[in-house]
């Protein structure tokens, strides 16, 4: 017996006892998915605001200082927002600097952690948008609030190639000094808005 076979031997006979795999824990679920969501979203430091169509988002947006203040802005949902950013124009991404705005879609969000599936086909052709903007605005469909992480797995659809992600609130940090600080790697602000009628 050599001695690759030796070792490989002697692990199988002093192999520890097959134990059987712990049962996946129950999946959170809430009575409110909605109102839940609202709370985790404003827990990390975004604002949540409930509208019934994407013509009050507009007038929403105007009550915020941030874009009523902004310089450049973009939009990728069309007549939402005054986008003057037409990011199809931009050849580097580069080009991006100074942009104060930016309007983009969600798929869903999640009820658990206040997250929002962003798939990187809706951020058009410059993916860095959500990072480069110092305000991010995200609108999400109502009625499309899951209740927990499992959930929202089994909705992700990505095609080939392709990649998508979780955005909860905006860019924050809390490793200096335990201190909190916001817009440290990113957006400063992030609003979402969920749009639709009330749910009954």
């Amino acid at each position: 017996m050599n001695s690759r076979d030796a070792i490989l031997d002697s692990l199988r006979r002093n192999a520890p006892p097959v134990s059987p795999l712990p049962e996946a824990p129950t999946a959170i679920t809430y009575a409110d998915p909605e109102k839940q969501f609202a709370e985790a979203f404003g827990s990390v430091g975004g604002k949540f605001v409930r509208v019934a169509s994407l013509a009050e988002v507009n007038t929403e947006l105007g009550k915020f200082d941030s874009y009523t203040q902004a310089g450049k802005i973009a939009s990728l949902i069309p007549d939402v927002g005054r986008a003057n950013v037409d990011l199809a124009a931009l050849k580097d991404p580069h080009q991006l600097e100074g942009l104060d705005i930016a309007i983009i879609a969600g798929e869903f969000g999640v009820a658990e952690n206040g997250a929002v599936w962003v798939p990187g086909s809706t951020l058009g052709p410059h993916r860095a948008i959500f990072v480069v903007t110092q305000h991010l605005v995200l609108i999400v469909p109502a009625g499309q609030i899951v209740h927990n992480m499992q959930q929202a797995y089994d909705r992700i659809r990505l095609e080939r190639p392709g990649f998508g992600i979780f955005i909860s609130g905006p860019s924050k940090t809390a490793d200096i000094e335990q201190a909190l600080v916001m817009g440290a790697h990113g957006a400063r602000s992030c609003s979402l808005f969920l749009v639709g009628s009330q749910a009954r």
